[in-house]
């Protein structure tokens, strides 16, 4: 058996460890990675040490369902990066990525001793077709390759430019590595920040830490900052889990947001906490002001309730399963609260939170909604919303890339699987296996939940595949 992963960030790293468990038939592995940086992908390669891993270590492990993993390669190390607010530690995410790079290599030299034959080769590729019974791939370099399984592990994409100010000078359009994109900005100049979520923290804190003494402005359309996490309590989820909601699909057939809340509410009541109360706290987030919410939110880091501690866990663990079996109407119901769902499902960390609350109350950082268009002229950047025009120095883009959307580099081999017939493409964005020898591990996998998936989902979507391809190495099903 010889399967190709395209792409060596954190889902192929998954998948080698998740192989190396299951696969004890000799075979080959060969993995297509341009980067320099292997196993990192995007988020976890070289970059500031203010650029921190935004969950504490119980849910960051790449081994699926083994929470300690992570935990104990990090050891003692973590203590010189403990988070005194959540009591845990969070690392830069350099260093994270030392964790993917170990993880990877151990799953490598065990394959090895296994019997396989694994090789990585530094191209990117361009082209995915199916060959007879296997797959026929193609590299930027135009060396041939063949497989009887691929799976792409590709990562998410890049940030849009919804404001086409790309070209312009003193415009940061993907603003990672921040090491790099950060010092082109002059220390006192007025920085538009474009966005107001976990990107838009890592700018502003890691500005703050470079000395940057100018005027800095959040700008989106909501103005909502993310919630911010809370000290882990010793809760797991009785009524919020997997087999409650494969039992109401059974049930109904369908799992609608009333299911889901009945589910939620008898997780609250158990603790004698008042369902209403935590949903109308949720819903304020649109139209509270944000630095009232925030300060709220830091005061609360300890507070004993379970509420957002369930959201937030099964929002990533839960919720891909629950969106499978959910009526399109729900779907659509969930759309319409995106930045508040993605606000909650993927809070900022207490330290970055207590940066952002100095600077707002200091008055160096503010945040505007209702942001309508920006242009740039006179080597300004012009920004028109509810408060008129104002005018900056430095536009940052720090918009989230949409989930399922294709990276650039990743383009060409997707474009071909489409056109090959291999792959459909999903209403909602993403390709969907059409043959069950292809598989799609990560973000842009094609019919998943519109929360960016955590590193958990990604171990799990990553396990599966594993277990297909193990199973059945000439007829694997799809993911």
């Amino acid at each position: 058996m010889d399967i190709a992963i395209v792409g060596a960030g954190a889902a192929a790293v998954g998948l080698l460890d998740s192989l190396a468990a299951t696969a004890h038939s000799p075979g080959a592995i060969t993995v297509f990675e341009p980067s320099p940086h292997l196993w990192r992908g995007r988020p976890y390669g070289p970059d500031l040490d203010t650029v921190l891993v935004n969950a504490p270590p119980a849910i960051m492990s790449i081994r699926h369902l083994d929470f300690g993993h992570y935990a104990a390669w990090l050891g003692s190390r973590g203590t010189a990066h403990l988070d005194e607010r959540m009591g845990q530690p969070l690392v830069p995410r350099a260093l994270y990525g030392e964790y993917l790079a170990h993880t990877a290599e151990r799953a490598v030299a065990a394959l090895r001793e296994e019997g396989w034959q694994v090789r990585i080769i530094n191209a990117r590729v361009i082209e995915v077709t199916r060959s007879g019974a296997g797959w026929s791939l193609r590299t930027e370099n135009g060396h041939g390759h063949e497989a009887d399984h691929v799976a792409l592990c590709v990562g998410g994409g890049t940030p849009q430019d919804h404001y086409g100010l790309g070209g312009a000078p003193d415009f940061v359009g993907d603003p990672y590595p921040l090491a790099r994109t950060l010092d082109r900005v002059p220390a006192g100049s007025n920085i538009a920040v474009i966005g107001s979520g976990l990107t838009a923290v890592d700018v502003v804190v890691s500005l703050v830490a470079r000395g940057h003494t100018g005027p800095i402005t959040l700008l989106s359309r909501s103005g909502m900052l993310p919630h911010v996490w809370q000290r882990p309590v010793a809760h797991r989820p009785q009524h919020v889990t997997a087999e409650r909601v494969t039992a109401l699909h059974r049930q109904h057939g369908a799992v609608s947001l009333e299911h889901l809340a009945g589910l939620m509410r008898a997780e609250l009541a158990d603790r004698g906490e008042d369902f209403e109360a935590f949903v109308a706290e949720l819903l304020a987030s649109g139209t509270e002001d944000p630095v009232r919410r925030l300060r709220a939110q830091l005061a609360a880091v300890d507070d004993p309730g379970i509420g957002r501690r369930v959201l937030q866990e099964t929002a990533h663990s839960v919720g891909p399963h629950a969106w499978r079996f959910m009526p399109e109407a729900d779907r659509l119901r969930l759309w319409r609260h995106f930045r508040m769902v993605t606000s909650v499902a993927s809070p900022m960390v207490p330290v970055n939170a207590a940066t952002m609350m100095r600077l707002l109350d200091s008055g160096q950082l503010t945040v505007a909604s209702g942001v309508r268009r920006i242009g740039v002229a006179d080597g300004v950047f012009r920004v028109h919303g509810g408060g008129g025009e104002r005018t900056f120095d430095v536009a940052v883009n720090a918009v989230n890339p949409p989930p399922r959307s294709i990276p650039r580099g990743a383009g060409p081999s997707v474009a071909s699987l489409l056109a090959d017939g291999a792959a459909d493409r999903h209403p909602a964005g993403g390709p969907v296996p059409a043959d069950p020898r292809l598989h799609v591990v990560g973000d842009l996998a094609g019919g998943g939940p519109f929360i960016t998936s955590s590193i958990a989902g990604i171990a799990a979507q990553a396990a599966r595949a594993a277990q297909a391809i193990v199973a059945a190495p000439h007829a694997a099903r799809v993911i």
